[in-house]
This record gives C-alpha cells, sequence and structure tokens, in this order.
C-alpha cells in the first residue's frame, strides 16, 4: 500500500475541516432574523387565529456537530407563544455514531417525555441531520404514532452533497444523498400516520443541497426567501411560524 504523501494527509485534514464549519451550529440569541417568505401557507395562517393549544410537549432534534444549546432561541420563542419551559426538551445524539442508533435514542428519549408530562403526543423540530434521525424515528420505528407535529428546518431530509467533506463517519455518509438510509426513509409515504408534517428551506441555505432536499412528500413546505443554514436557528420570524404551527 502506497504511503500517502504530506500534501494528501494535509488535504483530507482541511475537507473534514470543512465539514465542521458547515454543519456547526451555534448561533447567538441575539442574532438578527431574516425575513421569510411573505406569502405564508394557509395552515399557518389559520392557525394564527384560532386559540393556540401550547400543552403539547415539544422536542428539539439538533444537527450535525450540533447540541441543546442551539435551541436556545426557539425555546424563547415558544415560551413567549405560550409553552411552559417544563414542556420543552431538547435531545442530544452522537454526531459521529450512527443515525439509527440516534434514531432509537430518539425513541427512548420521546417515551420519557410523555411518561414525565403525561402527554399521549409530542411535537418534533429538527434541523439539518435531525430530519434523518427524525424520519427515520416516524416512518422506520413507528415514531408517527407518538408525534402529533413534525417541523423540519432546513433539514437533510433527502441528503446534501456538503456530507461529501465528511464520510469518514457513518452520520455522513447516510446524509449523502442516495443512501441506502435515505433510500430507505424516502420510500414509499414519507409522511405516515396521523402526524402533521411541515418543512421550512431557502435557496441561501447553503449547507443543504441541493436546497429543495428539505422538502417532503405530503407536508406543508415553506420557502423561506433567503435564510442561511445556521441563521434559521436564531429567526424569531421562521421560529414564531413553527410554534404557531405546532400550537395548531
Amino acid at each position: 500500500m502506497r504511503r500517502r504523501t504530506p500534501r494528501r494527509l494535509l488535504g483530507a485534514l482541511a475537507a473534514v475541516t470543512v465539514a465542521f464549519t458547515l454543519f456547526s451550529s451555534a448561533p447567538s440569541a441575539g442574532a438578527a432574523p431574516s425575513r421569510a417568505a411573505a406569502a405564508t401557507p394557509a395552515r399557518i395562517a389559520d392557525a394564527a387565529v384560532r386559540p393556540l393549544s401550547t400543552s403539547t410537549p415539544v422536542v428539539f432534534v439538533h444537527g450535525y456537530t450540533g447540541s441543546a444549546s442551539n435551541w436556545i432561541t426557539a425555546m424563547g420563542v415558544f415560551q413567549l407563544n405560550g409553552w411552559s419551559s417544563s414542556r420543552l426538551f431538547a435531545y442530544e445524539y452522537n454526531s459521529y455514531g450512527n443515525n439509527i442508533t440516534n434514531a432509537q435514542g430518539l425513541a427512548s428519549f420521546v417515551d420519557n417525555v410523555k411518561s414525565r408530562t403525561g402527554a399521549s403526543k409530542v411535537a418534533l423540530v429538527n434541523h439539518s441531520m435531525g430530519g434523518l434521525v427524525s424520519q427515520y424515528y416516524l416512518k422506520v420505528l413507528g415514531g408517527n404514532s407518538s408525534v402529533s407535529h413534525l417541523a423540519s428546518i432546513a433539514g437533510a431530509n433527502h441528503g446534501t452533497t456538503a456530507a461529501g467533506a465528511c464520510l469518514i463517519y457513518t452520520t455522513c455518509q447516510q446524509m449523502y444523498p442516495g443512501s441506502s438510509f435515505i433510500s430507505q426513509i424516502s420510500a414509499g409515504d414519507e409522511t405516515p400516520g396521523d402526524t402533521r408534517y411541515a418543512t421550512w428551506y431557502s435557496a441561501c441555505d447553503g449547507v443543504i443541497l441541493p436546497y429543495t432536499s428539505t422538502r417532503l412528500s405530503g407536508a406543508t413546505n415553506n420557502l423561506v426567501a433567503c435564510q442561511t443554514h445556521i441563521g434559521f436557528l436564531a429567526d424569531t420570524i421562521v421560529l414564531g411560524q413553527i410554534a404557531r404551527f405546532v400550537a395548531s
């Protein structure tokens, strides 16, 4: 076997560094939000005039290299929309492991939240690779029976070519378009059960490539005029729409 030259080793390290930079999600709560698309789907508009139901526990699922801290702004927005902090939960998983294991962990986490709160169902809000974890849980593990609403923010639901920069990890292999993992969660009905599904995506994303990868067949797919992948996590306009969607 040929030994790699220093130049090739540096190239490999650079690729991994790019991946970390692309997917790392740590926005500040004070980041300026961008405007969502002017035309809002009827279901979102209707939710704004109906009495809001904020008793449903919400489980937030971060993206690649993310953590619970990614959801500080989102939780603040949900509380402003009537949620108690005791009904808001953030699931953390291993970004470098296996998304099947991560989805199984989400199943256990949801069961624990239901037990703690006495709720029969929770709402899921995911970002980026969290879309893959959520979709596997709902579709393959039958989690749709425990989920009332699924909101996917810039979810890598059909993969992203940006994952090519971190293919040394199983999660990134699963996140690459055309992987067997994505084929499994995309086959047949992408929005199974009675769960209400919605996505938010933007041509300015820059990480989900193509950006239309987020859309799910059978969901309410909301095109945001221009928002970056990480910027979504601090976009209070979009997050407010999601809170009203979950409360509808």
